[in-house]
């Protein structure tokens, strides 16, 4: 199973960025072999579709799970449709990207049944 977390740098130690579609990068975790690689978000700056366009790129990478701090209407309309599980993490100071690994690991995170956060256009 794969895991892409949205993070504010390509690091395990980086903070975890609590936007999806405008994040930095994502880090995707095999949670198997512990491996991981780093992304950067091809939708950061996108004019308008981030969340979609984001959506997409993490399913094309193998992403069983996504994790961030809120998903809009259309990206979680997209994971939703290709089976994706989404998780978000309640932002208590600055977590790091291995920390919001763990918490998923440990059952800490809320599962996402909907959108989770409002839509946006543009930046």
């Amino acid at each position: 199973m794969k895991i892409a977390i949205s993070a504010s740098s390509p690091d395990l130690k980086a903070e975890i960025d609590p936007r999806f579609g405008r994040a930095v990068c994502f880090i995707v975790v095999d949670e198997e072999s512990q491996e991981w690689e780093a992304y950067d978000n091809p939708a950061r700056d996108a004019t308008g579709g981030a969340g979609v366009q984001a959506a997409r790129f993490i399913a094309e990478k193998g992403a069983d799970v996504a994790i961030s701090g809120a998903f809009g209407p259309n990206a979680f309309e997209i994971m939703d449709a290709t089976g994706m599980r989404m998780f978000v993490f309640q932002n208590s100071g600055s977590l790091k990207v291995s920390e919001v690994v763990s918490r998923y690991r440990d059952g800490e995170l809320d599962p996402v049944t909907g959108p989770s956060g409002p839509g946006h256009h543009g930046k």
